[in-house]
């Protein structure tokens, strides 16, 4: 952008990054308090500060109060975006960036789709995404609530192919961890410093000529042991069937991605993943984007997103835990219609996807308390959309609020009515 254009955008986009002060009334809504719940026609939603204070068909809007007309569309609990990385610029320069460049990336990738909460499951420089969270929560940035895992961990000399260009550019330190005591001393470091979980790339994908370089199990032991003893979660990068072997063995909490290369999955698989209490962010179209990056035909294209497909729907068929997801920051496509439609086409229905942006995350996550439901008393993050995901699948990518603990983070400021 000219440097004189910059000049006249920032002062607006420093305006969004203000909070709607005082309450907040939603009219007019469709309300899906959770997955689960009968709808409210006609409803309100009323915030006051950050909290919901009321939710139905007979609540009274303050004089004074804000207010949101959804205009028959629809209200449900603000989304989780479960695999994300606060990688791209201007947000992994976290400290040096003002807070209109750091809103405006944390908008386009995430508050315009409904995200209140993001997990970023690996990001450079170390501490960044610390950084952000603590400028998101002071106020100073307008964003989504952030967890982190800060730096990840990689087996020896097993530094992903597909990261390594970046990380060099980044002058940032190896993630890789060659010993136990080494794995376990990080890990309780990074943890002691404010990290909300591990990431360890138990199945790395290298260039050597060898394809995947896997972490040895007592490190992978030796991680999963300090996060849980942290009272955080552990997830892990798997890539073939022998990586999830070791997330099974190892105590892996998360599994971020399915295996197409490992072929379909089996339902005794799924079933053990089940048992093991291991959870699962499809990021579903992250593979149709790996796979055409390398020009493969469509018939390719189509035989690995069904491979995909195949894994969540068996797992989803076994009770497993789908926590959504879109690797965002890592791919560019914010735009999450093109997953729903994959997850639809795998035979989770509206309810289940709703529950894999909202509850599930919330209760893996530890904040189910607080977060995934519309009801009185829990954080005020709402997502208000335009038509209604009972009808139409489309609507989850139809946004036209996202509200995360009482303050419009999406649309700017200028844009509301």
């Amino acid at each position: 952008m000219r440097a004189w254009l910059m000049l006249m955008v920032l002062p607006f986009l420093l305006l969004a990054d203000a909070a709607w002060a005082g309450e907040l009334a939603i009219v007019n809504a469709r309300i899906h308090p959770s997955p689960d719940a009968q709808p409210i026609a006609k409803g309100t939603v009323l915030v006051r500060d950050g909290k919901l204070v009321q939710v139905g068909t007979d609540v009274a809007v303050p004089d004074g109060a804000e207010v949101i007309d959804a205009e028959g569309g629809s209200v449900v609990a603000g989304f989780w975006n479960s695999h994300a990385h606060i990688l791209p610029l201007p947000l992994s320069e976290a400290t040096a960036r003002s807070p209109a460049e750091l809103a405006f990336a944390l908008r386009r990738m995430f508050a315009h789709w409904g995200f209140t909460t993001v997990f970023d499951i690996a990001s450079f420089p170390p501490g960044n995404a610390a950084t952000l969270r603590k400028r998101i929560a002071a106020g100073e940035v307008a964003g989504p609530s952030l967890l982190t895992v800060d730096m990840p961990f990689f087996p020896a000399d097993g530094t992903p192919s597909y990261v390594k260009d970046l990380l060099e550019s980044m002058a940032a330190p190896s993630a890789e961890v060659a010993t136990a005591s080494e794995a376990r001393e990080r890990a309780r470091r990074q943890l002691a410093e404010g990290a909300d979980g591990v990431k360890l790339f138990i199945g790395a994908i290298v260039d050597d000529g060898t394809g995947v370089r896997l972490m040895d199990l007592e490190i992978v032991r030796a991680v999963v042991d300090e996060a849980h003893r942290a009272g955080k979660p552990a997830f892990a990068h798997p890539t073939t069937m022998e990586g999830i072997e070791l997330a099974l063995a190892g105590g892996i909490d998360v599994l971020a991605h399915p295996t197409p290369a490992s072929g379909p999955w089996s339902a005794e698989l799924a079933r053990r993943l089940v048992d093991g209490d291991v959870a699962l962010t499809p990021t579903l179209q992250l593979f149709e984007i790996e796979v055409r990056k390398e020009n493969a035909p469509e018939t390719v294209v189509e035989e690995v997103a069904g491979i995909v497909q195949q894994q969540l729907r068996l797992f989803h068929e076994a009770g497993g835990q789908v926590l959504f997801g879109t690797d965002i920051g890592y791919i560019d496509q914010a735009d999450t219609s093109r997953e729903f439609e994959l997850m639809a086409g795998a035979g989770m229905d509206w309810r289940a996807i709703l529950a894999s942006l909202t509850t599930t995350p919330a209760r893996r996550f530890g904040q189910h308390a607080r977060k995934g439901r519309i009801e009185a008393g829990m954080d005020a993050d709402l997502v208000v959309l335009g038509s209604d995901p009972a009808d139409d699948l489309r609507a989850f990518s139809n946004v036209r609020y996202t509200v995360r603990g009482g303050e419009v983070i999406h649309p700017a400021p200028w844009h509301r009515p």
